[in-house]
């Protein structure tokens, strides 16, 4: 698969990046990195009991299946680097999907291709002629994304030891429909044809592809599925199997599931999930995904030919609305009508406010329908332009050279550029003509540039910043740092945007202390530059200019609620709960201040109602809530016939930036799926494999039938604490709006896994997880729906040195998380919010690594 690809409008001009999210990254302390130590796998972040390859970039999942008494795992590899790049397939093996063994590299990428996600299967009857019937080679199907063109094509590869060597198959691809979104093929042998079947994804169309073979080699379509469900990013790494509900094997229903990116239920990476039927040639979901939101007052539908009362501000929302293209022309679609508001025209380099006449709120809610880019409003933030507050100038760089700034490395050259380099998407955002820009020969450089010391002598150093999102701490760097007495104390990054914006630090506790700033590029990958301009000390905060594209609801002249597009084309439901604001005046306001990728606002059909709208995300079925379980595929041919499946570990929101070397990525913990009827419906169900048992040391720690009001306390007086563990845990509802544990606590650090009685979700909160900084998409709360059982709410909970997988009841509400806090956060804590909760039971295993 390709690393996080956006669904873009086909009238939008494809830009090299996505375009900055409004939030740049300012700290106050520099994350802390992955420390390397002496001995392997025993880095700061270093999973214990989740497979990492020993170094470099892992992402999905592939060619899972068993085969001589080993589970096989096959994973998209970079054997380069520790970032996206060089797919090829990685490879590991296990008797009981925990002790993992690392083998060498499996199908490496080659000049003309490189070796995208798939899956692999046991050619018992020979079918393809690459084994024998007593000796049946390991067949591994796979998409061949190729170099030259970007066409993506289904290819073989084979292997008849057991998958240690692989030899690719002359007559590839054996399926080629001319696409550059054809990927991800899942086959396994259907038994009732006597054939080959393979699940594979249009990604860039919302569909799922359905093919037949007899020997591998030549396929026959059989059926699309899709649009369906969640359809806010591509779609990726499809699933199908077949599963007996609730343990009956005379009731059996299939589940097809489809990992989507962007457009998760937490946002970013997710997996969706349909159950139905499969009759051999297509598949039949039991929901038809029919929607009717609630009924209300249509206030603005958009269906004249200006925008009435509504008033604009410049240029991009035109004169009044525009016409819904024809089906499929641009990739745009749910609009209501005929006629929707759009701030694209032609392009994104547009800006500008649609902004309602005031109205009292008189209605529980506002729904509406909105699409468009994924920059979200940032409280603080000013529309148009934000000049700095007054004060000193430590440099503005209008100079031909550097002066009195030192630079190392061959990144910023011999002094400011002026303005965009041979290469760079427009420059933006800075001050008079030059500016600091290590985008020389691209992003291929790399280097320092060093202020003189200086005295602070004002509260906030204010600077224009932008370039990379690449944190000072990370492995590789862009980034400006302050540094005092040889430490760095604050730190600041771009957001992969080419429009400089205004950054501030608070440095009143620095006031007489001697500084200076240093301007560090050390990456050589994508945003792998930082640009810098008009640093200045001041006693007053620089506000940053607004990027958003977004609907906001204002009241009193303050932004009280803001939706923001998701990177999509498709008007989907969203709505504002008014009430709070009943009797008050508010305005609602579109907001296009974006002139990159996905710089631009859709919206529709604005209803007042007394119940909200839900969104196609929201209505959607998850296999996770959480940020980090992506690329879920299950196992072949287990050997007792139950299906157990695993993802990657991450989100390509931020997965390139996850502070860990030499390594980057995880997989999940396996887990054995089943169906089981949850409140009147069918749902996809999961717990951990069994044998993570065989990794428990010594007996279980906890407690039991104590009572926990409105605090915080160490679970066993701290005898259960540690950083790999196993957790069972049952509550008692009583008054406590919300309850439940912290763990990995310490020095302000601390994961909170809890439920919320009132709305009856489980939840997962890392904002305090340790490092958090590394990219505005990482920390944040992860909410899974999870109705009590006759009063109690019963937790599974696995433990890693950097995760948690969190699994409610019966394994219906699961939220994978990743977190990075210091090592020697170790507690763990019972809380209660808002009253009490009884706490029948918590056990805790110490887990040992599956090295050991």
């Amino acid at each position: 698969m390709s690393p996080g690809p956006v669904y873009r409008r086909a009238r939008l001009r494809l830009v090299a990046a996505a375009a900055a999210t409004c939030a740049l990254a300012v700290t106050a302390v520099v994350p802390q990195a992955a420390a390397t130590g002496t001995t392997p796998h025993t880095e700061t972040y270093r999973p214990q009991f989740h497979f990492s390859p020993e170094k470099n970039w892992m992402n999905d999942p592939n060619g899972l299946v068993y085969f001589k008494g080993e589970y096989h795992l096959f994973y998209q590899y970079n054997p380069s680097g520790n970032t996206w790049g060089n797919m090829s397939w990685g490879h590991a093996v296990s008797r009981d999907l925990v002790h993992w063994e690392e083998l060498p590299l499996a199908i490496p990428h080659d000049d003309e291709e490189m070796v995208f996600s798939g899956s692999a299967v046991v050619d018992h009857e020979n079918t393809s002629g690459f084994g024998t019937k007593d000796n049946p080679a390991m067949v591994a199907v796979y998409t061949s994304a190729y170099k030259k063109d970007g066409r993506q094509a289904q290819s073989l590869a084979y292997s008849t030891d057991r998958g240690r060597t692989w030899t690719k198959y002359q007559g590839n691809p054996v399926l080629d429909i001319g696409s550059k979104e054809f990927r991800d093929p899942k086959v396994q042998w259907y038994a009732p044809t006597k054939s080959w079947l393979m699940t594979v994804s249009l990604s860039t169309e919302h569909k799922v592809r359905f093919y037949s073979s007899k020997d591998l080699k030549s396929w026959t379509h059989l059926s699309d599925f899709g649009p369906a469900g969640a359809v806010g990013g591509v779609w990726e790494c499809p699933d199908l199997f077949p599963l007996p509900v609730d343990g009956d094997s005379g009731r059996t229903k299939w589940v097809l599931v489809v990992n989507i990116n962007p457009g998760g239920i937490a946002g970013g990476s997710a997996a969706q999930y349909f159950v139905g039927d499969f009759d051999g040639t297509r598949f039949t979901p039991d929901d038809d995904g029919s929607y009717t939101p609630p009924p209300g007052l249509v206030v603005q539908d958009f269906e004249a030919s200006d925008y009435g009362n509504w008033t604009t501000t410049g240029t991009a929302f035109g004169e009044g609305p525009v016409p819904a293209p024809a089906p499929g022309s641009s990739g745009t679609s749910g609009v209501e009508g005929q006629w929707f508001a759009d701030s694209f025209h032609g392009d994104d380099a547009e800006t500008g406010t649609l902004t309602s006449q005031p109205f009292t709120v008189n209605s529980a809610y506002l729904n509406f329908k909105v699409a468009g880019g994924r920059h979200p409003h940032v409280p603080g933030s000013v529309l148009g332009d934000a000049p700095a507050p007054g004060g000193t100038v430590l440099a503005d760089f209008e100079q031909d050279g550097y002066g009195s700034w030192t630079a190392t490395g061959t990144a910023f050259g011999d002094g400011p550029a002026a303005g965009t380099l041979p290469g760079q998407q427009p420059v933006s955002g800075y001050t008079g003509d030059r500016l600091v820009n290590s985008f020389r020969e691209g992003d291929a450089t790399t280097g320092t540039l060093t202020s003189p010391e200086f005295t602070v002598t004002a509260k906030h150093i204010n600077f224009l910043v932008g370039g990379g999102r690449h944190p000072s701490g990370a492995e590789a760097p862009t980034a400006v740092r302050l540094v005092v007495d040889g430490r760095t104390v604050r730190s600041a990054t771009g957001a992969d945007s080419e429009a400089l914006n205004w950054a501030s630090w608070d440095v009143a506790d620095l006031v007489g202390r001697k500084a200076h700033i240093e301007v560090v590029d050390e990456n050589t990958g994508g945003w792998g530059h930082i640009l810098l301009d008009q640093v200045m000390l001041s006693d007053t905060p620089a506000r940053p200019r607004s990027t958003e594209t977004a609907v906001n609801l204002l009241v009193d002249g303050k932004v009280v609620q803001s939706v923001s597009g998701a990177d999509s084309g498709s008007l989907d439901w969203a709505s504002f709960d008014l009430r709070a604001h009943r009797g008050k005046q508010a305005v609602v306001q579109l907001v296009d201040m974006n002139k990159g990728g996905w710089g631009h606002i859709m919206a529709d059909h604005f209803v007042a109602a007394e119940e909200p709208a839900t969104s196609s995300v929201q209505r959607a079925h998850w296999v996770d809530h959480g940020k980090d379980y992506y690329a879920a595929v299950s196992w072949e041919d287990a050997p007792d016939g139950k299906r157990r499946m695993i993802g990657w570990m991450n989100n390509w929101q931020y997965g390139n930036s996850i502070p860990t070397s030499p390594w980057r990525s995880a997989q999940s913990i396996p887990r054995e799926m089943a169906l089981r009827t949850v409140d009147g419906r069918i749902r996809l169900t999961q717990q951990p494999v069994t044998s993570v048992r065989s990794l428990r040391t010594g007996q279980a720690v906890g407690v039991r039938d104590i009572t926990v009001t409105d605090g915080t306390t160490p679970l066993a007086q701290g005898r259960a604490d540690g950083k790999a563990l196993d957790l069972q845990a049952t509550f008692s509802l009583r008054d406590a709006e919300r309850f439940g544990l912290k763990v990995r606590t310490g020095e302000g650090q601390e994961t909170v896994i809890g439920y919320d009685a009132k709305t009856q979700e489980l939840y997962v909160d890392r904002t305090k997880s340790g490092a958090v900084d590394f990219h505005a998409d990482f920390p944040g709360v992860q909410r899974a729906p999870l109705a009590a059982e006759d009063g109690k709410v019963r937790l599974r909970i696995l433990v890693d040195w950097s995760s948690v997988e969190v699994f409610g009841g019966d394994g219906q509400a699961v939220i994978t998380d990743q977190i990075f806090p210091d090592p020697d956060s170790e507690g763990i804590q019972l809380f209660a919010e808002g009253g009490s909760v009884g706490v029948e039971e918590v056990k805790v295993w110490q887990l040992r690594s599956y090295r050991d």
